[in-house]
């Protein structure tokens, strides 16, 4: 086993369970929007983050270089209420719960005071994928290492010549998605994202809320390619819909070993450089690095720097023992949790969702290059036959998910209901 393998492992196995209690993580990430149709006042949202720890009982947990508020816990429900990335997306991360109800209560309270304290300044959350005014703001990241070096990396694909990626490298600063990190084993751990990376042309079809009127591309899922024709998507291992399922462990590990590594920390300082992949990682003999203000710096390859690796595909096995699903748009806000709601009643469902993705009949006629049926499914137009296959799919799958929420006796079928309604179950 190469060492860079070995130190993948060590990185992602470490906090796998053999049978542990399923817990659900939930993030949700939202656009914070001027309603009267221009830039989102930055301190409008620094004044909110100053004002949210003494009514909700939070503490600071991060600070900009300013000293403002950037990310908040709750002490006792873990949750955390952050930027992400930008001053204009402000993320809900909840600590790990038992049931949705619990996070919906959360979520509901933090809503109301955070809507009605954005409102006094005529701004709001809204529930869509893209920060609908993103053309109007600056677009710049928190003023917080980790979120300058992302952009600063992001802004390399200028130079880059490989003429396909696309000339919005600020993206990380208006794009929004729905997390949902569930608790796997090491017995079903790749059989779980073996099923999920099966499902994305439905999840496409279901949940796409991204369009992008800027650029000329036929999707309703633009998130899709922001991602993958950017810097992160040098190395199409590195994001998005895994190119294949995974035979073994190693199999899947030789596919993280073809993921990227471009950020390293020397004595407190945040470099990033051109991706590397992993596997060539501790070979290369030295790194041509930026610091974050733009110098040039040589850095030499180190083990400890894998302790920051991270890759982005959309089921993402975490150092936390969970896969992490991430290929959804941010939704709607009277549908939440629908896709919470739909990955838990398929994770629970897991031995039947197998059998059914075997002989699936969408598969049949469409084929099984799971990658290119997510970009064929979030089109903005679909043939006859084509929204005939994926709305026949997406209701199995549904079915599929409530018969799982059905087997936990939590109530949780309630949130599928703004799915079915609109595929007329």
């Amino acid at each position: 086993m190469s060492r860079s393998v070995e130190l993948l492992k060590k990185r992602y196995l470490k906090n796998i369970k053999e049978n542990p209690d399923l817990f659900i993580g939930i993030e949700l990430e939202y656009p914070i929007v001027n309603l009267e149709g221009e830039a989102t006042d930055g301190e409008v949202v620094k004044d909110l983050f100053r004002y949210l720890p003494s009514v909700l009982g939070f503490t600071i947990e991060k600070v900009d270089d300013f000293g403002n508020p950037i990310q908040l816990l709750d002490p006792v429900s873990q949750d955390t209420i952050l930027f992400e990335v930008a001053y204009t997306t402000i993320e809900f991360a909840f600590g790990k719960a038992e049931s949705i109800q619990e996070v919906e209560e959360r979520f509901n309270f933090y809503m109301a005071t955070i809507q009605n304290k954005l409102g006094e300044a005529n701004h709001a959350i809204v529930g869509c994928g893209i920060h609908p005014n993103w053309d109007k703001n600056e677009n710049c990241p928190v003023a917080y290492p980790r979120y300058q070096m992302l952009m600063d990396y992001l802004n390399l694909s200028r130079n880059v010549t490989k003429s396909d990626l696309h000339h919005f490298p600020e993206y990380g600063a208006f794009i929004c998605g729905s997390q949902v990190q569930l608790d796997v084993s090491k017995s079903n751990y790749l059989r779980v994202i073996n099923a999920f990376t099966q499902i994305e042309a439905a999840k496409a079809y279901l949940f796409a809320n991204s369009v992008f009127s800027e650029a000329d591309w036929d999707t309703k899922v633009s998130r899709d390619i922001f991602w993958e024709k950017s810097m992160h998507g040098i190395y199409p291992e590195n994001v998005g819909v895994n190119a294949r399922l995974f035979k073994d462990e190693d199999d899947f590990f030789d596919y993280l070993d073809h993921s990227a590594i471009f950020t390293a920390e020397r004595d407190e300082q945040t470099y990033y450089f051109y991706p590397i992949q992993a596997r060539d990682y501790l070979t290369t003999p030295e790194i041509q690095a930026f610091t974050l203000n733009g110098d040039e710096v040589l850095i030499y390859p180190q083990e400890e720097d894998f302790q920051t690796h991270r890759s982005y595909q959309y089921q993402d096995l975490t150092t936390r023992g969970t896969v992490e699903f991430r290929s959804v748009c941010t939704q709607p806000l009277d549908r939440t949790f629908a896709s919470a709601a739909f990955h838990l009643g398929l994770l629970v469902n897991l031995d039947q969702l197998e059998t059914y993705l075997k002989k699936a009949p969408f598969f049949t006629t469409a084929g099984r290059d799971y990658k290119s049926l997510r970009r064929q499914f979030s089109k903005k137009k679909l043939t006859d036959e084509e929204e005939a296959a994926v709305l026949e799919f997406s209701k199995d799958l549904l079915t599929l998910a409530e018969e799982g929420l059905e087997k936990r006796g939590k109530q949780e079928m309630i949130y599928l209901e703004p799915l079915k309604k609109e595929l007329g179950l």
